[in-house]
């Protein structure tokens, strides 16, 4: 039955292969969108991992989430330099990295912060900040240094030692560039698959620079140097001055601050703790939860994608067994011949349920086939153009069931050209007709 299938299949191939090469890509889109589901929501939860706290003006959660971890947006509150001082205070805390938004450099977000978040920040299993080339802050001995994200990086076209300007605002246009103060990348990090790879990285001590906040002992020295020599007095004056004025916070207001905890017990206590602050309304998020919370919100987008898979699917079935359909007025000779040999309803059904199953299982594996091409050759095209992180991994339970979906679809959709084919008359496919 099956080599009398695969004859038939072969005799009439042109059209045969038209519907695998449907079904291929039917199955292609469908597996394609289930692998990018799952794999996108597994990259989004591990955005961020190692960090328990993330703190910030009394805000919701998605716009503090959304800020500090993804770079979108801007938070209209931000927490001063004390409520940052107060939580490297609290007990339990054993490390923090403040953060500090509001510039660009061509649409890509400015992130000033400190070398603990290239020692202490960690993505996907607990995986930490590795350079692609260069170094952190300290490796220089000013603050006109920035660290780029792989992605940013490789669109400005900058490398180690070459000069960038910041500018003033989140837009991709800006019309106040901070030209006065230009910096120097000092270092590159390599790709992670997280909004880190669009990050430019300056020191606080950098963003006080360009705002007019801070201002370098160097600087400060020079600058007494050059008004003093008046008399004794005045110079002793200007030396407090140069001291309070170098013990001044780097910036006077942050965006958020990630801490990390000794004991992730200690969150739910300390979240209540930050949250009723007396000094200043402050939000305290747990990253985990706020973004298990955000994607929830996704659900309608990501069953939009489903369900025009599963079209594409039924758009391919359906040519199948039109396929088939439109074959059956050409072979009811074939058919009246097989039936006047003796085969019975069974044979008749057989023939064409097996023929249905060969083109849906060829057109499967081959749409398989292509999805693991796609991912084995593809996955950095997909990554760099369109940031889409995806891995060649077996094929899960649920891919499985859904290529079997396909495959008993194709069968049960057999079953009507099947049945048009053995009620066609045996005299009638006899017959010549002129």
């Amino acid at each position: 039955m099956f080599k009398l299938a695969l004859a038939s299949l072969w005799n009439r191939r042109g059209s045969v292969w038209l519907t695998v090469v449907a079904i291929a890509v039917s199955t292609l889109l469908l597996l394609g969108v289930e692998r990018i589901r799952v794999q996108t929501q597994e990259n989004f939860a591990n955005t961020i991992s190692g960090t328990d706290l993330i703190v910030g003006a009394r805000t919701g959660s998605t716009e503090l989430l959304l800020s500090s971890v993804f770079h979108i947006g801007n938070l209209s509150n931000t927490l001063n330099w004390n409520s940052y001082q107060y939580l490297q205070q609290l007990p339990g805390v054993d490390w923090h990295i403040p953060m500090a938004m509001g510039d660009s450099v061509q649409g890509f977000p400015v992130i000033a912060t400190t070398d603990a978040l290239f020692e202490h920040f960690q993505y996907g299993s607990k995986q930490s900040l590795q350079f692609q080339s260069g170094g952190n802050f300290a490796t220089h001995t000013n603050f006109t240094v920035a660290v780029l994200g792989a992605e940013a990086a490789a669109e400005l076209g900058k490398t180690i030692n070459q000069p960038l300007t910041i500018s003033h605002g989140t837009g991709d246009i800006s019309f106040s560039d901070h030209d006065a103060h230009p910096f120097t990348v000092a270092g590159v990090l390599a790709r992670t698959g997280t909004p880190i790879d669009r990050g430019v990285f300056i020191p606080l001590q950098g963003q006080g620079l360009v705002h007019g906040d801070y201002l370098p002992a160097t600087e400060v020295e020079t600058t007494h140097s050059a008004e003093g020599h008046a008399h004794e007095q005045h110079a002793h004056e200007h030396q407090q001055e140069s001291a309070n004025e170098h013990s001044a916070p780097p910036v006077y207001t942050l965006s958020a601050v990630l801490l990390g905890l000794e004991n992730r017990a200690y969150a739910l206590r300390l979240q209540r703790v930050i949250n009723t602050y007396d000094e200043e309304a402050l939000s305290a998020i747990m990253p985990g939860l706020a973004l298990q919370n955000f994607w929830r919100t996704l659900n309608l987008f990501e069953r939009a994608l489903m369900t025009i898979s599963v079209l594409v699917v039924i758009t391919g079935l359906l040519g199948m067994l039109t396929t088939l359909l439109a074959s059956l007025r050409e072979r009811r000779r074939e058919m009246a011949v097989l039936r006047s040999i003796g085969a019975g309803p069974v044979t008749i059904l057989g023939l064409l349920v097996c023929e249905a199953a060969a083109v849906t299982i060829v057109g499967a594996t081959a749409g398989t086939a292509a999805l693991y091409a796609v991912l084995i050759f593809g996955a950095d095209a997909l990554q760099n153009t369109l940031g889409i992180q995806v891995t060649a991994s077996v094929l899960t339970l649920r891919e499985i069931y859904l290529l079997a979906a396909i495959i008993g679809a194709a069968i049960i959709l057999s079953f009507y050209p099947a049945w048009r084919a053995y009620r066609n008359a045996l005299a009638d496919g006899l017959t010549v007709k002129l």
